[in-house]
């Protein structure tokens, strides 16, 4: 069964007809609930700090946000409103939490969350590295949608970054239900010592088991030949023409992460096509 709840993440009006051209066709093909998230900034006085804010100054605050609350709210009414599926806009305050904490208590309850790449020039300082906190914290997959994408629908054609572990497996269970039928969907395992291909027990064990959905998953290996895990991800992407890349998130602790780097912060920054992320 695919998605029934969708959650796109409408953060600054400069991504959001980017992601609505990602979001709407899946609600389409799945007759789906889309929920488009606004967060509105909450203006924060610290109590230790003596200082007096005026009036106009509030004022001027709270209309700039009305004003990108709008804008979005209008961007997102004119994808949906000639489509029969469910939507509903929705307007949160961050109040004394941020706004990765607020995107993170909705997405708890959607099938499936849909977000940007971060922005540096246009994120809002509360909602920088939001993605990374969305992914960890609210038991979600997670799309992550480059800046100014312009590709096809998702559903039709996948690749599946496979690796022994829980979240590899996690994300090819959650990537069936976004599937098409018939399906093209490469599980693509990639290391150096890459085991012999008929004798990799496990990721034969899925491969057959996306078949049984009525999916056509082939399975490859690859050597890395001295490229990241991300760079031969993105290479095979642009190889098979997928509209996705599957992946587990976030398999290290986060103190390996931060001084050894990992391929979820990478396939973030660098994937030139959309990302689910399952952790």
């Amino acid at each position: 069964m695919g998605p029934k709840t969708i959650l796109v993440c409408l953060t600054t009006p400069d991504h959001a007809d980017t992601l609505m051209k990602v979001a709407v066709p899946l609600a389409r093909r799945h007759k789906a609930h889309l929920i488009g998230l606004h967060t509105v900034e909450a203006l924060l006085v610290y109590p230790g700090i003596a200082m007096h804010i005026p009036e106009p100054a509030f004022a001027a605050f709270n209309n700039s946000q009305k004003q990108e609350a709008d804008a979005i709210e209008a961007l997102f009414n004119k994808h949906v409103q000639n489509e029969d599926f469910p939507s509903e806009f929705r307007l949160v305050r961050a109040e004394a939490v941020s706004a990765g904490e607020r995107i993170v208590e909705s997405a708890r309850a959607a099938d499936l969350v849909i977000m940007a790449h971060e922005d540096k020039e246009h994120d809002r300082y509360d909602q920088r590295h939001v993605q990374v906190q969305v992914i960890r914290e609210s038991g979600r997959p997670v799309i992550i949608v480059p800046l100014d994408y312009d590709g096809p629908a998702i559903g039709n054609t996948m690749i599946v970054g496979w690796s022994d572990t829980r979240e590899a497996a996690r994300a090819a269970h959650d990537m069936i239900g976004l599937a098409d039928d018939g399906a093209d969907i490469t599980v693509l395992r990639v290391g150096k010592d890459i085991k012999d291909t008929m004798r990799d027990s496990e990721a034969i064990d899925i491969t057959e088991t996306l078949a049984r959905h009525g999916l056509k998953p082939t399975l490859e290996h690859r050597d890395p030949a001295g490229n990241s895990i991300s760079d031969v991800l993105n290479q095979t992407a642009f190889e098979k023409g997928a509209d996705l890349i599957v992946t587990g998130a976030f398999g290290h602790s986060k103190a390996y992460d931060f001084v050894i780097g990992a391929t979820t912060y990478a396939l973030l920054k660098e994937a030139k096509i959309p990302v689910m992320f399952s952790k």
